[in-house]
């Protein structure tokens, strides 16, 4: 696509601003602008799931970008997918619920050889999960 370099950033400005008017704002000017004409679906899109997208907004930065960027959540199930696989088979579920522990421990606080596979971010994202959803997570 050879918008894709204008595309990428208007979009972004809408889908990370600090509040429902900077994002309201944001639409505002791609809707202005010329891209608008090439690709009139992108605003019927979004004006038609903004009561969906709206409460978004209430997330912090760093849950939002969970949310947003499927690359963490991909890596984190990658991760998974790859610890269980090596093992074969469990004895237990008690078993295989240790090497899961074990290897979202190892993506979150990983060892000082592996710091380049590491989710992005996913240290900042469990703090903010767990404060606002402190009913739900508990960290030890």
């Amino acid at each position: 696509m050879r918008d894709h370099p204008k595309l990428v950033p208007a979009l972004k400005a809408i889908y990370t601003a600090p509040t429902e008017a900077a994002a309201e704002q944001a639409l505002a000017t791609f809707e202005a602008s010329e891209l608008v004409e090439r690709y009139p679906a992108i605003v019927r899109t979004w004006r038609s799931a903004w009561p969906e997208f709206t409460p978004y907004l209430a997330f912090p930065p760093a849950i939002r970008t969970v949310v947003y960027s499927t690359n963490m959540v991909e890596s984190m199930n990658a991760r998974l997918r790859k610890a269980t696989r090596n093992r074969g088979h469990f004895p237990s579920e008690q078993a295989a619920l240790k090497v899961l522990y074990l290897a979202i421990r190892e993506q979150i606080n990983p060892k000082a050889r592996d710091k380049n596979h590491v989710a992005a971010h996913w240290k900042e994202a469990l703090n903010q999960f767990s404060l606002f959803f402190e009913d739900r997570l508990s960290i030890q």
